[in-house]
């Protein structure tokens, strides 16, 4: 579904179609899960979308239990803001957001796309990665501005936030902010992450020293030092072609990330690389899809 089908639903449309998403096999309970005895409630006084369930006797709607719960947002809002987001290679902004879905206060349009950044959260990881996985860091940061700012060091040593990506050329990829660019630390989630049927390529850092006894296909290595970027097919372009979007995206549309939510923007651009293949549409119907079991609450998030 694209954005101008999107504008012709109307609310109740909207709502019907998230509903197809979230239960493809019927309506389930949102609180205990029965597909039994399942009531659509009516009267002057029910709002669309009220369902009750015989076994559990709770009633719920299809945003209980989700990153929409409690919103006071409509559907078709929702909907255009998981196309938005879905659809956009290098992220859009809050701001953007805010103005195009007339949302009174910049907060909400701010907590609704990290909201939505939680639900392109993709699980398990190790599934995922597998066959031949680059390893590489980056740093993610405003640009020096050189003069009093002692941080006017780029890489390795920088005051910026490292972020270390695995991507399986494959097509799955997946990001997240490190404390530090050590051995615990690179090694701990590369065996966390990682299929141990996987062939680990890196650069040369000795901080990935070793790790490829722990995997079956080995370690290989390029010397970016020595100028080295590829040696036949050992190289980690793949994910620093990942982290070009994610550097684009913070850089021009975000402007500033803190350390803090960075996490969020990791899910949201490895969601976008994993399903790249797809349209527009079915990207966004899959982000939707994410949406039954995680919840972000504004207090928690903004504190």
């Amino acid at each position: 579904m694209n954005l101008i089908q999107i504008g012709k639903l109307s609310e109740n449309e909207a709502r019907e179609y998230i509903e197809k998403l979230r239960w493809p096999n019927g309506v389930e309970c949102a609180h205990c899960g029965s597909m039994g005895k399942i009531y659509e409630l009516s009267g002057k006084s029910t709002r669309p979308g009220l369902y009750k369930c015989g076994a559990c006797r709770k009633q719920f709607t299809v945003t209980v239990g989700t990153v929409m719960h409690r919103s006071r947002l409509t559907m078709k809002q929702w909907l255009v803001c998981f196309h938005q987001m879905a659809s956009s290679k290098k992220g859009i902004s809050s701001l953007q957001l805010q103005r195009e879905l007339g949302i009174g206060q910049y907060k909400s349009a701010w907590f609704l796309s990290h909201r939505i950044r939680c639900a392109m959260e993709e699980k398990p990881i190790k599934d995922m990665l597998s066959g031949t996985v680059e390893v590489d860091e980056t740093y993610v940061g405003g640009k020096p501005r050189g003069g009093n700012n002692d941080d006017v060091k780029r890489g390795r040593g920088t005051k910026k936030t490292p972020v270390m990506a695995l991507v399986s050329r494959k097509g799955k990829a997946f990001s997240k902010p490190v404390e530090r660019v050590n051995a615990e630390q690179l090694k701990g989630a590369i065996r966390e992450m990682v299929h141990a049927n996987a062939t680990i390529i890196t650069d040369e850092w000795p901080s990935y020293a070793g790790i490829g006894n722990e995997f079956a296909g080995g370690h290989e290595t390029v010397n970016h030092g020595k100028h080295e970027y590829a040696r036949g097919d050992v190289h980690t372009n793949t994910a620093e072609s990942y982290f070009s979007l994610l550097k684009r995206g913070v850089m021009g549309a975000f402007h500033h990330v803190s350390k803090k939510h960075l996490p969020l923007y990791c899910n949201e651009f490895s969601f976008r690389w994993n399903n790249r293949e797809t349209s527009d549409g079915e990207r966004t119907n899959a982000a939707i899809r994410g949406i039954a079991g995680k919840r972000l609450i504004y207090k928690m998030k903004a504190a």
